[in-house]
């Protein structure tokens, strides 16, 4: 069972990433996934999330007009489009889900995410 992060990298401010989540050994699609992120020093903050079914879907304010997250169940994937990135954005980026707690997790609630995958780092150049 695992969540896998990937698709970070450098970037220059203003640029974009896609980040994507891969799930294997579980089916994604009974799960809502959420993105975190974690800068140095700083507490893991969450980014945006997405519902099981797609129908709903929530940013932190910092993230509004500029990420876009998205998901393929067939693929087993939820992915975060970041747009417009800004050096305040640098950090490790996780997914995560209820996973340890639930056989099912439709809605989104950051605080009920028990699980995270390996994150990718995002670093964007000023």
């Amino acid at each position: 069972v695992q969540l896998q992060a990937s698709g970070g990298g450098l970037v220059q401010s203003g640029g974009s990433l896609r980040l994507s989540c891969v799930a294997s050994g579980f089916g994604l699609e009974f799960y809502a996934i959420a993105w975190f992120r974690q800068a140095p020093g700083k507490e893991r903050e969450a980014v945006s999330c997405i519902s099981s079914d797609d129908s709903s879907t929530d940013y932190a304010d910092y993230a509004k007009g500029r990420f876009t997250i998205s998901r393929d169940n067939a693929k087993n994937a939820v992915y975060l489009q970041m747009n417009r990135l800004r050096p305040e954005d640098t950090a490790v980026y996780y997914c995560g889900t209820a996973l340890r707690s639930y056989a099912s997790w439709p809605e989104c609630d950051y605080g009920g995410v028990d699980y995270w995958g390996q994150g990718t780092q995002v670093t964007v150049s000023s």
